[in-house]
């Protein structure tokens, strides 16, 4: 008898070390960091003394777009956050933000990646709470995946530089504002109608601040969120944009299913007064003026009082 359960013991142990416990099988792989998008920027660039410092882009008047001196994020911090948002398939500090991250090299992967990596970046710390797309080359990055499709799909007439890919590609045109739409229609799940552009206008969160406040005289101005030395964090003089606008590029996007001049962004826009559908009105709202002017080209979501608006929101249920 104690032949045999030695034997079986030692059976045992050459079935655990023959098959080790594979540790994926408690959660996903992290993403492989080669497959991640980078960031194309350093933080600290030309601090103001303010807390401010050179983004990646230029703005309008052709200086570059200032950002918080600590962004873009230490690479391991950013890593680790994008790892946790890739195993739940949303951002976890902003949990009605899904995001895939495939890992093939078509174009649609691609983009997909980078919107995983965008996502990431804004709600590092919170709803919106985090660093700016300007703090990175995401955008013109962006660009170049869709450049080389187009490229790949559209003859090119002969010219004296044929053959050269150009350094930066021609702005996309913005698509015509949708029909205006009077009627509840059923939506592409069946679930539920799709709002109408009065209920759109009605529920969409406010902007809650208005441009143009204490401007510095660079382009910026003062944001309706304080930062970590109590005085407010600066945006661009134009954010928030106007109401009209506002709703217009809201209407267009729940109208598509997606942000328009963002694809991947996905966005739902549901009518009831659930504490979730509150929360997805106002993320439709966020990547709305995030995105306003292209990818990750807009309005910061502290040019907004909607982080205010959401802890409001997610405190009614807790209290």
């Amino acid at each position: 008898m104690f032949l045999c359960k030695t034997v079986s013991i030692i059976f045992l142990i050459h079935i655990v070390v023959a098959f080790p416990f594979d540790s994926s099988l408690r959660h996903k792989r992290d993403v492989s960091p080669a497959l991640v998008p980078p960031f194309g920027w350093v933080a600290g660039v030309n601090p103001d003394g303010t807390g401010n410092c050179d983004g990646a882009v230029n703005g309008t008047n052709g200086k570059p777009i200032l950002v918080p001196c600590q962004c873009p994020p230490n690479s391991t911090f950013f890593l680790d956050s994008l790892n946790k948002n890739v195993a739940a398939g949303f951002v976890t500090t902003n949990p009605t933000v899904k995001l895939t991250f495939p890992t093939d090299n078509s174009t649609a992967s691609q983009l997909a990646r980078l919107n995983a990596a965008a996502v990431t970046l804004q709600n590092l710390e919170g709803p919106g709470v985090g660093c700016p797309i300007s703090s990175t080359t995401f955008s013109a990055q962006q660009k170049a995946i869709a450049a080389e499709t187009t490229n790949a799909t559209t003859p090119v007439a002969p010219s004296p530089t044929a053959g050269t890919p150009s350094a930066v590609s021609s702005p996309s045109t913005v698509p015509s504002p949708p029909p205006t739409n009077t009627t509840a229609a059923t939506s592409p799940t069946g679930n539920s109608t799709s709002p109408t552009d009065a209920q759109i206008a009605a529920l969409a969160p406010p902007l809650g601040w208005s441009s143009g406040i204490n401007p510095d005289g660079t382009g910026n101005c003062d944001g309706a969120v304080n930062g970590t030395n109590g005085k407010p964090i600066l945006i661009p003089c134009q954010c928030p944009p106007d109401q009209t606008h506002y709703i217009s590029n809201l209407t267009a996007n729940l109208r598509a299913g997606h942000v328009v001049l963002n694809p991947t962004v996905l966005l739902t826009f549901p009518t009831d007064n659930s504490t979730a559908s509150q929360n997805a009105r106002l993320n439709a709202a966020a990547v709305t003026i995030q995105n306003l002017n292209g990818p990750g080209i807009g309005c910061p979501i502290v040019s907004t009082t909607f982080n205010a608006q959401q802890k409001v929101i997610n405190a009614e249920v807790t209290g």
